[in-house]
């Protein structure tokens, strides 16, 4: 449009100077065109064009082997990459099988099954299994027992040997359990000085209350542990380590056929009783009414422990893998928000963080930290406002898909190792959980979307409704917990009681 107006004008100026009008200035020069520099193509990529990336699939864990040997149920995983094999072996009988005012009694029967066994006595044990490089751990949690063993292949024989005498012909010797009941009297003392010790076995008493099957903390408590006899802790091993009861779990460098042939040679005379075995334990879900707040009054803690404390999930919950990216969100991880809020932004904490409780009967979701004993209020009322925004608002879009990443590489890094692959099929099986369990939950941890994981942050992260429990100097720390609006709290000692 602008050149055609510029003609008209020029048009109108020749008409008037034929007519004798006044000759107009002559319009400028455009200035020549000036040719662009001559631009050499890119030469080709050798490695040709660059890939499209996509997205990985998901990793689904393969679902172990299952067949029986000398009357015990076997998980097995080939892994003939390394010369090593990993075995765990498991019953469905742990603390909270416990009788009443003997809290720690599976603790105790596991500890002894090491304490000599078949024709070695406890040092011998130790020396034999030392000869072969192998491995050999025993332990219970609230709901089962274990003893693992972990050795190069070539050694195996050899090394199950010993375990089959640990599993099925432990001695029980008055003189080991002395000695073992000492050393855990003294863990326990040294557990009461501990503040974060402490603040779980509160967590426990607070939440399930003394007379729950998960009520008292695995490893017992002082006037329990008194209170155990060697007696005791023979028809404990008798009612719950029997064949019919038991599940193997292997990974390594170990075929069916050869694995089955060791276990023959180490448990073929083991034997279960004729009466039927006991069914496990599967305690109901915890119930209130709830104290608001638990005070520990610790005087001379050098930090305190601040702690939200809610009902959780059974394993068996088909909501429970996708709990897991919620959890690694909120304080599971390094990049969580309380640790990224408490402790990078703050600087009440080294760490602030959270987790859920794997059970067989509905456990337990905490979110905790250790603080400085002076910013304990501060560090709690921050914990609970990333608590209260976290349950209202869900997670953002980056967190869902970093906690999709991450769970990703947790089970792949799990199964890198052969330990990691017959301690984590060994936990599914004490829970009852199937042998494709694993892989099944690779694929809801996956898939689960945002609408899913923010209800669960509803459900399992709200602290309206939560036990707070702090534990630390009540002189020091309580002026502070009355500015944030909370009530007047409930008094307890380091073993959970309430004190009058």
């Amino acid at each position: 449009m602008k050149r055609r107006y510029w003609s008209v004008l020029v048009a109108a100026a020749s008409v008037a100077s034929c007519r004798g009008g006044a000759q107009p200035s002559q319009p400028p020069i455009a200035p020549a065109a000036v040719a662009a520099p001559a631009v050499a193509p890119s030469p080709p990529d050798p490695l040709g064009p660059r890939p499209e990336t996509k997205v990985a699939p998901p990793f689904l864990p393969p679902s172990p082997h299952v067949f029986s040997a000398s009357g015990v149920t076997v998980w097995l995983i080939e892994r003939h990459q390394v010369p090593l094999v990993s075995c765990e072996m498991t019953v469905p009988t742990g603390a909270a099988s416990d009788p009443k005012g003997k809290a720690g009694l599976a603790h105790a029967t596991a500890d002894m099954l090491d304490e000599g066994a078949g024709k070695r006595g406890a040092i011998d044990l130790a020396r034999a299994l030392d000869d072969l490089g192998a491995r050999l751990a025993t332990d219970a949690n609230a709901d089962a027992s274990f003893v693992s063993l972990t050795v190069l292949r070539r050694n195996l024989d050899r090394a199950f040997a010993i375990f089959g005498d640990v599993v099925a012909r432990p001695r029980f010797e008055p003189a080991e359990l002395k000695r073992v009941k000492e050393l855990w009297y003294n863990e326990l003392l040294e557990r009461e000085k501990d503040p974060d010790a402490t603040a779980r076995v509160v967590y426990r008493a607070a939440l399930f209350g003394a007379d729950h099957p998960y009520g008292h903390p695995w490893d017992g408590l002082l006037e329990s542990a008194k209170a155990i006899k060697l007696d005791d802790i023979k028809r404990f091993y008798a009612d719950a380590w029997r064949p019919d009861r038991a599940t193997l779990v292997c990974a390594g460098d170990v075929t069916r056929d050869q694995l089955a042939a060791v276990i023959d040679a180490a448990l073929g005379s083991w034997r279960a009783p004729s009466t039927p075995p006991a069914p496990p334990v599967v305690p109901d879900g915890p119930k209130g009414p709830w104290p608001k707040l638990v005070l520990v009054d610790r005087p001379d803690a050098p930090q305190a422990v601040v702690a939200a404390l809610r009902p959780g999930v059974a394993a068996s919950d088909p909501e429970e893998p996708a709990l897991w990216r919620v959890n690694d969100a909120i304080g599971g991880s390094f990049t969580s928000r309380l640790n990224q809020d408490l402790r990078e932004r703050r600087g009440y904490t080294y760490g602030a963080r959270s987790r859920f409780s794997l059970s067989r009967g509905p456990g337990q979701v905490v979110a905790w930290a250790n603080v400085v004993t002076d910013k304990t209020a501060d560090a709690l009322g921050a914990m609970l406002a990333d608590l209260r925004e976290f349950s209202r608002d869900g997670m953002t879009r980056e967190e869902v898909e970093r906690t999709r990443s991450q769970s990703r590489g947790e089970i792949v890094s799990l199964y890198e190792q052969v330990e990691g692959i017959a301690g984590r099929l060994a936990a599914d099986a004490s829970l009852g959980l199937p042998p494709d369990w694993e892989a099944k939950a690779s694929e809801k941890r996956e898939g689960a979307n945002k609408p899913e994981l923010d209800a669960l942050a509803r459900r399992f992260y709200d602290p309206t409704d939560a036990i707070v429990v702090v534990v630390g100097p009540k002189a020091r720390i309580q002026p502070g917990l009355e500015k944030l609006g909370l009530p007047a709290p409930q008094m307890r000692d380091a073993a959970g009681n309430v004190l009058k």
